[in-house]
């Protein structure tokens, strides 16, 4: 067989990252493969299995298996060789959280220590785990530090090294200020920042954020009630921000979203009955080159939405729009296709009477490729869905998503699904469907004649993707 060259096969198994399975088989088909997708394989924390875990102590150097046995710390190791390769190195992503977690679970199955001696034990695990991890890691680019505690590992040798690059940090407000003000020292290229706001933010926040020059995307975790405004004020450029997610119960809240007048990106999750009012003064802002929305309520309040809409609908590509409870008309829905004439991307959920309105928002989204409908209860019917997509679509639409929401059961029947897909098949022209349904209430079955329906239309060529999931 002939061999094909390092940069080629390297290329190919990237495609490869966060299928461990296929990974594990590569690592076994001889040496080169397996000094490439190694790499691939220890690159991301959230990947690692416990054997992982169990393989990260066996590396683990002369003077931390002197203190774990010290401390009447055993653990299984996979066997007594060396370890082929140095796999902490080559971790890119980082959670201390995941780290705690899984070794917390190692520790139960295998000591008998009392739950004093546990809680010491895991504490001192967890530290000299972190502390291979910053001697070894070249450039991490992703740290998740959130509810591990008391782990001062920015004491460790070499972890200026290994934090120089970081680009993503995801983290709590009230970790200790030492923690922030060391990594602001260190850190200065960080591009994305995850932030739960607890109930006591720490000085060293705002030195560690205020440091950031490039900073572009911000995820705000807001559950509680103290005062964040110290936190947005020490935006360095908030000109630069591009992409905000902001999750929060709180009213009065969503006027910071003016300081950032380049967004491309805004995701809001909010207590609609609290919070939608706040829309009053951001509905006339204007973000010039917002391209995605995501809205996962709506209220009463949604005529804010759409004066929203009106000065901003135009550049959108992606709207998506949740929890039509309280949603009386179809005003919004018209809105959209008044507004949003640009978009690729649609998520929104249509009554059962508006079906025409349906149709407009069709006619007037003309580069449409995918449409996400919700279906059952007062939503259209799935079968309703899948007529008004063939029927009114455009020649660019390619994926239609059915959201069954609450706890809606499928009434699809297989004639329905059948002709669907022949109706399908008659297009001018004709793109491969991809289907995706989507259960709110793991429900996610089809009976068996609809998926032999399903089945046969893949080995067509007509569905390229067909996939049935949960929420």
């Amino acid at each position: 067989m002939s061999q094909l060259p390092v940069d080629c096969l390297c290329e190919i198994l990237e495609y490869l990252e966060g299928d461990m399975i296929t990974l594990h088989s590569c690592l076994l088909v001889n040496h080169l493969w397996c000094e490439v997708s190694v790499r691939i394989f220890w690159r991301n924390i959230y990947d690692y299995s416990t054997s992982n875990f169990h393989t990260l102590i066996a590396c683990l150097p002369t003077e931390s298996k002197e203190i774990l046995s010290k401390n009447g710390i055993i653990i299984s190791t996979p066997n007594s060789k060396l370890p082929m390769f140095n796999y902490a190195s080559f971790c890119r992503v980082l959670s201390a959280d995941q780290i705690y977690y899984k070794l917390v679970q190692i520790l139960k199955k295998q000591q008998t220590n009392s739950p004093l001696n546990l809680n010491n034990n895991k504490h001192i695990l967890v530290q000299e785990i972190l502390k291979l991890y910053m001697s070894q890691i070249g450039s991490l680019k992703e740290l998740e530090f959130r509810e591990c505690p008391n782990i001062n590992f920015y004491f460790y040798p070499r972890v200026k090294d290994c934090l120089k690059n970081l680009s993503k940090l995801i983290c709590s407000s009230d970790i200790s200020s030492e923690f922030f003000y060391q990594l602001s020292q260190v850190c200065h290229n960080i591009l994305s920042l995850n932030l739960s706001v607890e109930k006591v933010i720490s000085k060293g926040l705002t030195d560690l954020i205020s440091a950031q020059e490039n900073l572009k995307y911000l995820d705000i975790d807001y559950c509680s009630s103290v005062d964040f405004k110290d936190i947005i004020s020490s935006l360095a450029n908030p000109n630069k921000i591009s992409k905000l997610f902001f999750y929060t119960l709180q009213p009065k809240l969503l006027s910071f979203i003016i300081k950032f007048t380049n967004l491309q990106e805004l995701e809001l999750l909010l207590d609609y009955h609290k919070c939608f009012k706040d829309f009053e003064e951001l509905q006339y802002v204007i973000f010039p080159k917002l391209q995605i929305l995501k809205i996962r309520s709506l209220s009463s309040k949604y005529k804010l939405l759409i004066k929203f809409l009106e000065n901003n609908g135009k550049n959108l590509k992606e709207c998506y729009i949740g929890n039509y409870r309280d949603k009386t008309d179809n005003s919004f829905n018209l809105a959209i296709a008044k507004f949003c004439p640009n978009l690729r991307k649609l998520s929104i959920g249509f009554k059962s009477s508006e079906l025409e309105t349906l149709k407009i928002v069709y006619n007037s989204c003309q580069y449409l490729e995918s449409i996400k409908i919700w279906c059952g209860d007062r939503f259209l019917s799935e079968n309703e869905a899948l007529e008004a997509f063939v029927k009114y679509s455009h020649q660019n639409i390619y994926e239609l998503v059915l959201y069954r929401v609450y706890s809606t059961q499928s009434k699809l029947l297989p004639e329905e699904l059948e002709s669907f897909f022949i109706s399908w098949i008659n297009r001018v022209p004709q793109k491969p469907l991809s289907l995706i349904i989507i259960d709110n209430y793991n429900n996610n079955t089809l009976d068996v004649e609809s998926m032999e329906i399903i089945n046969k239309y893949i080995d067509l060529g007509v569905v390229k993707k067909f996939k049935l999931a949960n929420v």
